[in-house]
């Protein structure tokens, strides 16, 4: 018999007959709307392995009905939305895509970076409403990014990517992380410090770290009081890292000059949030690995994984590693 699979999302076909090859697959097929809790919870009782995207709530309550789950592939590198701890004492394997999406990642951080700095949207906005009547010395003005300093808080893949792309614009890298990078900072010219120290001499502030109930709010407001007033501060890791209320106080009153956004505490972001009434703030839809060449490798790596782990071998990219050993 063959082993059964659900999927929460449309995949590349490709990717979908490859699993169809050996297993029993199903599909939510709606591309752009999540499966709803329901849908879930009836198809995860009999169910071997759930490929799920980081929009699914894998919680106890969900795992408590999955009696014959024997893995779970998750196409992120991030896995805060599903219970690790849980899963791990059910005997069951999570799955990761470390790795795959680090440069498209990266480059759309100082993409970000840069709109965010020199107003792009803004002044795209400025001329497509008929604004533009002339030039003028002091219209859309931004912070320049070249021989400024950059403090990346937290230096994983993505981190590293970002300091090497810095270095092309001659900046001065700081950078926050739970352990120093020995060899990182001698190749790339890094410069360790504390949190606080990065925060008062950046002009920019990466947030690179991974979710994490120890990260969770970490930004804050008596950190946006000791950055500078021209800062500004980039999140292209989790919106939860960071206290979108003390940030939306902090942009408004000065306190830092602007805030590029890739990723907010709840997604998709309601419309009348207070951070998207803010001339200074660039927003995006959480679309930090989105190129076609990234997203397509993330599907095939996550059927990978759940091909290895339900053939009896270990998957090259299990997370809750403790299960190795059982």
């Amino acid at each position: 018999m063959k082993p059964k699979i659900f999927i929460t999302r449309k995949i590349p076909t490709h990717v979908i007959n490859h699993l169809e090859e050996v297993c029993e697959v199903s599909i939510w097929e709606h591309k752009d709307i999540p499966v709803p809790r329901e849908v879930l919870e009836e198809k995860i009782v009999d169910i071997d392995g759930l490929y799920c995207l980081l929009t699914d709530a894998i919680d106890l309550e969900l795992l408590q009905k999955a009696t014959n789950l024997k893995v779970i592939g998750n196409m992120a590198v991030g896995f805060n939305n599903i219970d690790v701890e849980a899963a791990t004492k059910r005997g069951i394997i999570v799955t990761n895509t470390p790795g795959v999406l680090t440069e498209t990642t990266a480059d759309l951080t100082f993409a970000l970076l840069m709109a965010t700095a020199r107003r792009i949207p803004e002044a795209s906005d400025f001329l497509r409403e008929g604004k533009w009547s002339t030039w003028s010395p002091m219209l859309l003005t931004g912070q320049d990014i070249y021989n400024s300093t950059l403090g990346i808080i937290g230096l994983g893949r993505i981190g590293e990517a970002l300091a090497k792309r810095a270095k092309g614009f001659n900046m001065n890298i700081l950078y926050h992380n739970r352990s120093r990078k020995i060899e990182a900072e001698q190749e790339l010219g890094l410069e360790y410090c504390s949190l606080e120290n990065l925060l008062k001499r950046s002009d920019y502030i990466c947030v690179m770290t991974p979710y994490t109930p120890e990260t969770k709010k970490m930004i804050r407001k008596e950190h946006f009081k000791i950055m500078k007033e021209t800062s500004i501060l980039i999140n292209t890791a989790r919106g939860g890292i960071v206290n979108e209320n003390d940030l939306y106080h902090a942009l408004k009153d000065g306190e830092i000059w602007a805030a590029g956004l890739d990723v907010f505490e709840q997604e998709p972001v309601v419309l009348d949030h207070p951070l998207l009434s803010l001339p200074n703030v660039v927003t995006l839809p959480h679309i930090g690995s989105a190129s076609i060449g990234t997203r397509t490798k993330m599907a095939e790596v996550v059927a990978e994984n759940l091909l290895q782990a339900l053939n009896g071998k270990i998957p090259t990219n299990i997370v809750n590693k403790e299960l190795i050993a059982k």
